[in-house]
């Protein structure tokens, strides 16, 4: 490690100054990413949601440069299980065990239940970013060694953070998620504009059988947000939760704490009947995109999940000059509705070497898979090229 620089570790946010954390997490040579930001992370804690019953033990690296100028960070947990993190090792887990050995803990660096991409070795100075990651990378590594443990895991990180861990070693993932571009759409109709027909009068047919049952929508935000939407909201999270996993998350003070530090980068998108919510999103705003989170319904209407969490999203980026919608993990579905794949990135490193050989050999052919599918959902995509003849609309 650099002479001049020093890492320092903390297991709570409640240790770090805010000042210290934002000015790194997020800088103004990059647009605001609200997932990195301390007021996102610290609520993870204070709500016991992300905390050391859960498993989720802090591990968080601030470096120092001169004169003890925070320069950089590292959002990194010490984990006892797999859950609530979207790229999964379950199977690493279960091999590294029969053999003999023990998997957990690990580190993780990551944000808590959140599979976003953007970065997670943040640094204070553009020109710094990449020996600041490979000091905070080296610096993983020598707590790894002192505790003793398997792995290091970082996920949903930067293509260019991916790229530099390989060179210190880590192995690299790859798998995909669906995400809207916008390509200086005026608006929806001009969005549509660019699909084929077949998949503009689809959307145009979804679209309206989500509303058809007197629904109306609401889209709410910052001072608008009252504890009752959270209320609402909640019940929605809970009630999804349960079917999914069996045990949500997140704590109802998370959202309570959410609003009250980040309100103006909370996008609440609901569906009303009869002057009651039965359906909603939750969104979180960032500097160029939305990011879509976690949704709920009391009432099943069709489509309407797409209505919600998609085409809304899509409305509400374009009227808001946003790049892109980040609609969240998985969901082949969307991608006929306008959003197109994406590469995301892990990198990993492990300890053992022979398991360290056997992991490397498996992610070598998954990346090849990843790599083979990608490339044809790039082909599937519902968008016009220069050779389609398309039917009049």
């Amino acid at each position: 490690m650099e002479e001049s620089f020093k890492v320092s570790i903390h297991k709570s946010f409640e240790d770090i100054k805010k000042e210290d954390w934002d000015k790194c997490a997020n800088p103004p040579f990059r647009a605001y990413n609200p997932f990195v930001s301390f007021d996102f992370l610290d609520a993870l804690e204070r709500s016991s949601s992300a905390t050391s019953k859960t498993g989720w033990l802090g591990q968080h690296m601030l470096l120092y440069g001169k004169n003890d100028e925070v320069v950089g960070a590292l959002p990194c947990y010490l984990k006892n299980h797999s859950h609530g993190e979207y790229v999964f090792d379950y199977g690493w887990a279960d091999a590294f065990e029969r053999a003999g050995s023990n998997y957990y803990p690990k580190l993780q660096v990551s944000i808590p239940f959140t599979p976003v991409t953007g970065p997670r070795f943040l640094t204070k100075h553009k020109e710094n970013e990449i020996q600041t990651c490979q000091i905070l990378a080296e610096a993983l590594n020598q707590h790894a060694k002192s505790l003793n443990i398997s792995s290091i895991h970082a996920t949903f990180i930067t293509k260019s953070e991916w790229l530099e861990l390989r060179e210190l070693n880590y192995l690299q993932r790859a798998d995909q998620q669906f995400h809207f571009e916008n390509k200086n759409y005026k608006n929806f109709d001009d969005f549509l504009k660019a699909l084929t027909s077949r998949k503009r009068k689809q959307i145009k047919r979804e679209r309206r059988e989500a509303l058809a049952n007197n629904i109306e929508v609401e889209w709410i935000t910052g001072a608008e947000i009252t504890e009752h939407h959270l209320d609402v909201f909640f019940n929605f999270y809970i009630d999804t939760g349960m079917k999914k996993w069996g045990t949500p998350y997140l704590t109802r003070s998370f959202f309570s704490l959410l609003y009250e530090r980040m309100a103006n980068n909370i996008l609440f998108i609901f569906a009303k009947r009869d002057n009651l919510y039965i359906a909603g999103a939750l969104n979180m705003i960032g500097g160029d995109t939305l990011y879509g989170r976690y949704w709920g319904c009391l009432e099943e209407h069709p489509f309407l999940h797409f209505e919600i969490c998609y085409y809304q999203a899509i409305d509400y980026a374009l009227q808001n000059n946003l790049k892109r919608v980040e609609a969240g993990a998985q969901g082949g579905h969307k991608l006929i509705r306008g959003y197109e794949p994406i590469l995301t990135y892990s990198a990993h490193y492990i300890t053992h070497d022979n398991f360290r050989e056997a992991i490397a050999r498996y992610l070598n052919h998954e990346r090849q898979q990843v790599a083979h599918q990608h490339e044809i959902l790039v082909e599937r995509t519902p968008f016009k090229n220069s050779t389609d003849k398309e039917e009049k609309s």
